[in-house]
């Protein structure tokens, strides 16, 4: 089994990553373990005040049940990974089974701020892009995916998303065994990526 970790900031092409590196194997040889399903259930905590918590900062993720999901599907045994909805800010009732697979993909904003977890990945890789360019996305994607206005993307990046990305997310570039530029659309370094995994995998 070979665990790979994809980390990088908000917006900067993480899953188109992820997408290029799964086109290239069998669908049974990859799993995909998003970050995101393992933020912290907040159902405690009145909406209002559910919508105001801060998602770029590692204590919103529930490391310890990642890790321990991680170590588990290590020694093939299958998981139920929780799912996240980001319109109620609550873990959802539906888990994903998840099975073991010869190659683990983590991805996510903040997986590199966690020792004991970056200790189980293999290969670190960091997708970089200019902030411009993460902003635009970022916009994009909570207005259609997560139901959120202009006003407030714009206000949480300010407020939230680009100092949390200076003070816990950019630093851990220096994690990386590979930090790829412009993300999905660097086509050498994807290839340089994959050919890293393939050569990973028949030395294993």
């Amino acid at each position: 089994m070979l665990i790979i970790g994809i980390a990088g900031g908000t917006g900067s092409g993480k899953t188109t990553v992820v997408k290029k590196i799964t086109e290239k194997f069998k669908e049974s040889e990859v799993v995909v373990i998003p970050q995101d399903s393992y933020y912290k259930d907040n159902s405690d905590i009145p909406l209002q005040e559910r919508q105001k918590l801060n998602f770029d900062h590692p204590d919103a993720i529930d490391f310890d049940l990642l890790i321990e999901h991680l170590k588990e599907l290590k020694r093939g045994k299958a998981v139920e990974q929780p799912t996240y909805s980001y319109i109620t800010c609550t873990r959802c009732d539906e888990t994903v089974k998840v099975s073991p697979a010869q190659i683990i993909i983590i991805e996510g904003i903040l997986i590199f701020t966690n020792s004991e977890l970056r200790k189980l990945l293999d290969i670190l890789v960091f997708v970089d892009a200019d902030p411009d360019d993460r902003l635009v996305r970022v916009i994009s994607r909570d207005i259609l995916e997560r139901g959120k206005s202009v006003a407030n993307v714009l206000e949480r990046y300010e407020k939230t998303v680009k100092p949390m990305h200076l003070q816990f997310i950019e630093p851990t570039k220096r994690y990386a065994d590979l930090i790829l530029p412009q993300g999905g659309h660097n086509k050498v370094g994807i290839d340089i990526l994959i050919a890293t995994i393939e050569k990973a995998i028949k030395d294993k």
